[in-house]
């Protein structure tokens, strides 16, 4: 029996969430799923996705960073787009920290990109 059936939230460490919100949302276009208070963690549970998809694509949880769980780190998070090149020159211009845009023949273009807390998240094209 197979007990686990997908993957649905990662979790990325952010210092500070409301920045992480709108870094997320405004620049990357995600909406919030979730936002509620979780005292436990020393701040809210904060569950974003790529806007229409309601997170059944997979989701991204902002918590709060801590000494064991510290922000800028490599997500391992790859993202699609439809046009990798255009969401490059969007992101750039949008004065993301962006890294340069990668094309090799039968290779989809792919690049990386930080969040204001330097965790990179990569973005290939679909």
């Amino acid at each position: 029996m197979n007990h686990i059936s997908e993957i649905r939230t990662v979790g990325v460490p952010v210092s500070d969430q409301d920045r992480a919100v709108a870094f997320y949302t405004e620049t990357l276009g995600f909406e919030v799923l979730m936002d509620a208070p979780l005292p436990q963690l020393g701040g809210r549970w904060i569950v974003v996705a790529p806007a229409g998809s309601s997170g059944s694509a997979g989701s991204i949880a902002l918590v709060p960073a801590s000494a064991g769980n510290p922000a800028g780190v490599d997500t391992g998070i790859r993202m699609a787009s439809p046009d990798a090149k255009a969401a490059h020159q969007h992101f750039l211009g949008a004065g993301v920290d962006t890294d340069e845009l990668l094309e090799w023949p039968g290779v989809p273009p792919m690049f990386s990109l930080r969040d204001p807390d330097g965790n990179r998240l990569y973005i290939s094209q679909a």
